[in-house]
C-alpha cells in the first residue's frame, strides 16, 4: 500500500514539472522568435559596415596616422575577452559550452587576460575559475538596445586605444539554427579589415575625406560588433532553451507513462494478493 502511495506522489510530482517545462517552452519560444528576428536583422548592416571598412582601410596611408583601432602590435603583452553568456540557465548545454571555450582559449594564451562578463552565468564562471574581471554586465534583458551595449564597447576602445591591452576578443554564441548554436571566440580589436571581393572592389568618393569617414566609423564599428554578438548570443540562448524545456517535457512524459505502468502493476497485484487472502479464508472456514 505504501509503494502505491509513493508511486501515485511521484507521479503528481512529475506531472507538474512537466506542466512547468510545457510552460517555460512557449515562453522560450515567443521570445526566440523575435530574439531571431533582432540577430538576423542585424546581419545585414554588420556584413555592409565590414565592407566599407574594408574599402576605408585599403585606400593609400599617406599623410595620415594610423587609427588606434587598426595598429597590431607586437609583441602582445595583454589579451582582453569579453564574454558574453545568459543571466539564467535552463538552457542545455549552451552555458557549459561557451565557458570552456572561454576556459580552453584562456588556457592557451601566454599573457595575462582581462575578463569582461556580461550575463551571470559567464561572471559565476569566471568568478570560481580565479579570473581577473575588469568589468561586469548583468540584467541587460532579452531585448538589449544599442545605448544598453555601449558601455561594453567603450571601455574596450578605451583600453585598447591606451595601449592596456594588445588584442580583443569576443566570446559568445553563434547563432546558426534554432537546433545548432555554436560557441564562437571572434577578434574585435585589432580591426582587420576583410578581403574585399574582386565584384565589389569598387573605387568610391567619400565626402569628407576617407581619413575621416574611417575615424568615425571605426568606433561605431566596434559598438555594432559588440551588440550584434549580444544579440547573436539571446537567439542562441532562447533557442537552446526552448530545445531544452521540450526535451524536459518529454522525458517527464515517458517517466509518467513507465511510473503509471509500474503504479498498475503495484495495484494489481495488490487485489490479487487480497483476493487469495480472501479465499484462503473462504476456504480455511470451510
Amino acid at each position: 500500500m505504501a509503494n502505491i502511495r509513493l508511486i501515485r506522489r511521484r507521479i503528481k510530482g512529475v506531472r507538474n514539472t512537466a506542466k512547468i517545462t510545457r510552460a517555460m517552452e512557449m515562453i522560450a519560444a515567443s521570445k526566440m522568435r523575435r530574439a531571431q528576428e533582432h540577430g538576423l536583422a542585424g546581419r545585414p548592416y554588420s556584413e555592409k559596415i565590414t565592407q566599407v571598412l574594408s574599402a576605408l582601410a585599403a585606400m593609400p596611408t599617406e599623410g595620415r596616422a594610423l587609427h588606434p583601432c587598426l595598429q597590431c602590435r607586437r609583441p602582445v603583452t595583454s589579451v582582453s575577452i569579453v564574454h558574453i553568456t545568459p543571466d539564467r540557465g535552463l538552457a542545455g548545454g549552451l552555458v557549459g559550452n561557451i565557458n570552456r571555450k572561454t576556459g580552453s582559449f584562456i588556457l592557451e594564451q601566454g599573457v595575462p587576460v582581462k575578463l569582461i562578463a556580461t550575463g551571470r552565468k559567464g561572471l559565476d564562471f569566471l568568478r570560481r575559475t580565479g579570473q581577473s574581471v575588469e568589468a561586469e554586465f548583468i540584467g541587460l534583458g532579452d531585448r538589449p538596445s544599442l545605448l544598453d551595449t555601449l558601455p561594453i564597447s567603450h571601455i574596450v576602445i578605451d583600453d585598447f586605444s591606451n595601449g592596456a591591452i594588445d588584442e580583443v576578443y569576443l566570446a559568445y554564441t553563434h547563432f546558426v539554427s534554432t537546433m545548432v548554436q555554436e560557441p564562437v571566440i571572434k577578434k574585435l580589436l585589432p580591426v582587420e579589415p576583410a578581403p574585399i571581393p574582386a565584384p565589389q572592389n569598387v573605387d568610391y568618393i567619400y565626402e569628407p575625406e576617407s581619413s575621416s569617414v574611417l575615424e568615425g566609423l571605426l568606433p561605431r564599428f566596434v559598438e555594432m560588433q559588440v551588440y550584434h554578438a549580444i544579440l547573436e548570443s539571446i537567439a542562441s540562448e532562447q533557442s537552446a532553451r526552448m530545445v531544452a524545456m521540450r526535451n524536459a517535457t518529454e522525458n517527464a512524459e515517458e517517466l509518467i507513462d513507465d511510473l503509471t505502468l509500474a503504479y498498475n502493476k503495484a495495484r494489481q497485484e495488490m487485489i490479487t494478493a487480497e483476493l487469495l487472502d480472501i479465499t484462503g479464508g473462504a476456504a480455511a472456514l470451510e
